[in-house]
């Protein structure tokens, strides 16, 4: 290391975050062939991949994920020196932190606590992934995913991020043309429901009914929580939501609200990657929003 050039660093560095040679050399003022040139040369140095070639472009190898948290440990440090700092004197942090969440959790919870991110981190570019299934962090697909187990094999680092709640809501609507469930057995009868497509299930505990009461299957099916709330809220059927999604919506109404369903979400990142600065700042943020947000997901 003692042979490297620091400009042969901040070229990597500027590959690493833009993901592509012609965009990081775009940024620096020159060609991606002589970005191309810098980084092979930084690789015959040190005598290692730091790169994989995709068809998207450039992917981080675990080699270069570890010279990733040094480099920008570095960039930092040296940003620190006169004016590279954020206000308040902390050191600004740079490049691209990619979240992958559950589609639920990351448009109807973590999203609304954006802004205060983004006014923390105005350099850094959020990669807020939600959907129905989650990002590989081995393949360095993401930095940070809140999934719904915690991962039972591979170099991950994993904590407990908090339980959360679901319940059956219908329309008042449906309600009122169909009745009240009294108690669950009511709901095979008579009741139209709606929920996952079982062979679609990316997780397991996305099976709900069943734990409502044994043999209960949907009819009106969809892989996505966000449309299985709207046909909630059209007045087509009974289903379970997270209260975090149920209760944020004034014209749906708790269903046998005493059958509640507990599910927990985990907060995962990969070891090589957990220490860097941006994956560091996106875990602290998730768990302060989740910390403050604890009576929605988890109502009394």
């Amino acid at each position: 290391m003692q042979a490297t050039d620091w400009s042969d660093l901040q070229t990597f560095l500027a590959i690493a975050r833009a993901g592509q040679l012609a965009r990081a050399g775009s940024a620096m003022g020159v060609d991606a062939s002589t970005m191309g040139r810098r980084l092979r040369r930084l690789e015959a140095r040190l005598g290692v991949t730091l790169f994989e070639q995709t068809r998207e472009g450039q992917v981080l190898t675990e080699a270069g994920e570890g010279l990733l948290a040094r480099v920008e440990a570095m960039d930092q440090a040296a940003a620190g020196i006169g004016e590279g700092q954020a206000a308040g004197g902390a050191l600004a942090i740079h490049g691209t932190l990619r979240i992958s969440v559950s589609e639920g959790f990351g448009s109807w919870f973590l999203a609304r606590q954006v802004p205060e991110f983004a006014e923390a981190h105005p350099a850094l570019t959020l990669d807020l992934v939600a959907s129905s299934g989650f990002l590989s962090l081995s393949k360095r697909e993401a930095d940070i995913a809140v999934t719904l187990s915690r991962p039972k094999a591979g170099p991950m680092v994993a904590r407990k991020l908090s339980d959360y709640a679901l319940r059956l809501y219908a329309s008042r609507a449906y309600l009122d043309h169909h009745g009240q469930p009294r108690a669950p057995g009511d709901l095979a009868q008579g009741h139209r429901l709606i929920g996952y497509i079982p062979d679609l299930l990316y997780a397991p505990e996305l099976r709900y009914l069943d734990e409502i009461h044994p043999g209960l299957a949907p009819t009106l099916r969809s892989s996505s929580i966000n449309a299985q709330h709207q046909l909630l809220a059209a007045g087509a059927g009974i289903g379970v939501l997270p209260c975090f999604i149920g209760d944020a919506d004034a014209g749906l109404v708790p269903v046998l609200p005493e059958r509640r369903v507990t599910r927990t979400f985990w907060l995962v990142t990969h070891k090589d990657t957990h220490q860097l600065a941006r994956v560091r700042a996106g875990k602290d943020w998730i768990l302060g929003a989740v910390q403050r947000g604890r009576q929605v997901l988890l109502p009394d």
